[in-house]
């Protein structure tokens, strides 16, 4: 048997393979590292863009009076709230913390509708002026699912949005509005974020709104500013209902304060109470609790869509409903220059 192969002259070819090869795999090891830490924490990989006025994911925004900036949060977890108590991964100075209004928004949605979802991402992302605000205040917006029912195809890609995104809350419930998500929702916070921190709840106030409904969130941000911090019911009420008290308010988006929140979490009237049309259902609970004294009545700021002429948007507009079809979110979202583009070359002729 012939061995003369092993005495033969290596090419340059095999050569530029022996040394290339490691070297690739090096360059690609390090390559690797910052995205498997982007997955881990979305917002960690890119705080530096964000917070130097880089457009991002909205999935939690830093609003305020005239401002709305958009950056990417990890989904709000008990590990994941800050020093400040405002489930925010965001660095912002200590004096600012303190002062920082804090509104979670939890957009009740279905796992099959990733399309939709990715419009809203879009929608809050886009939310933003050049002008600082002099009070900015943290809203996280978050999606809001039930786990059952949820086949194998709508769970791997709701997987994936929790991953990339981190905005995804799925719920311990079954996918029907009327049969208890609006309190599993409710209820489930306060073992999810914890008691906040420094004195301060996690949120001071928790959203309840439709994927169907569009806010603009720094008009939200501003009712707010000036609304009570506890006992806190604020959403749109029916125009014939007392003006200054409304029974309830419409499931086209309302909030309550946090210590709302908590006793919605321990009341076993509530948990009896628990299912019903959802919207006349939160405010029986508050009713019969003798609770949510403060009640801050925003109709009509916040109302169905009509058509898409100037004149059916309201120039002061907190939130527009029933935009079940995409027209309509291109109609709305158009109105209030969200979609308006700059061209860039003249391949494009918006």
């Amino acid at each position: 048997m012939s061995t003369t192969y092993l005495m033969k002259k290596p090419s340059p070819y095999t050569v530029s393979l022996v040394v290339l090869i490691p070297l690739t795999l090096i360059l690609c090891f390090t390559s690797l590292l910052p995205l498997s830490a982007y997955l881990r924490n979305p917002l960690a990989s890119t705080a530096g863009v964000a917070t130097s006025g880089g457009s991002a994911a909205c999935v939690g925004t830093t609003a305020g009076a005239g401002a709305v900036r958009a950056a990417r949060a990890p989904a709000a977890t008990a590990d994941d709230v800050s020093d400040d108590g405002v489930g925010s991964h965001q660095q912002r100075p200590a004096a600012a913390a303190e002062e920082l209004m804090s509104v979670l928004v939890g957009v009740h949605t279905m796992p099959g509708k990733h399309s939709r979802r990715h419009l809203i991402r879009m929608a809050y992302a886009l939310q933003q002026q050049q002008t600082p605000a002099p009070a900015p205040a943290r809203v996280d917006v978050r999606f809001v699912l039930c786990a059952r029912p949820m086949p194998p195809e709508h769970r791997a890609f709701v997987a994936l949005e929790a991953r990339v995104y981190g905005d995804v809350l799925v719920l311990d419930c079954a996918e029907n509005a009327e049969d208890g998500k609006t309190y599993t929702y409710f209820a489930s916070l306060p073992a999810m974020l914890g008691s906040g921190s420094g004195g301060r709840p996690p949120y001071d106030y928790v959203m309840k709104v439709d994927d169907d409904t569009f806010l603009q969130l720094d008009a939200l941000v501003e009712t707010l500013r000036s609304a009570p911090r506890e006992d806190m019911y604020c959403g749109s009420g029916l125009p014939f209902h007392n003006r200054e008290f409304p029974p309830f308010m419409l499931g086209m988006g309302y909030l309550l304060s946090w210590d709302l929140v908590e006793w919605i979490a321990t009341s076993d009237m509530v948990r009896r109470e628990a299912k019903g049309v959802e919207d006349l259902t939160t405010g029986k609970w508050l009713n019969m609790g003798h609770k949510a004294k403060n009640r801050v009545n925003i109709f009509p700021r916040m109302y169905d869509y009509k058509s898409a002429k100037a004149e059916d948007f309201l120039e002061n507009t907190i939130g527009v409903h029933q935009l079940k079809q995409d027209l309509r979110w291109a109609h709305t979202l158009e109105h209030f220059n969200v979609t308006r583009l700059e061209p860039s070359s003249k391949l494009h002729n918006f």
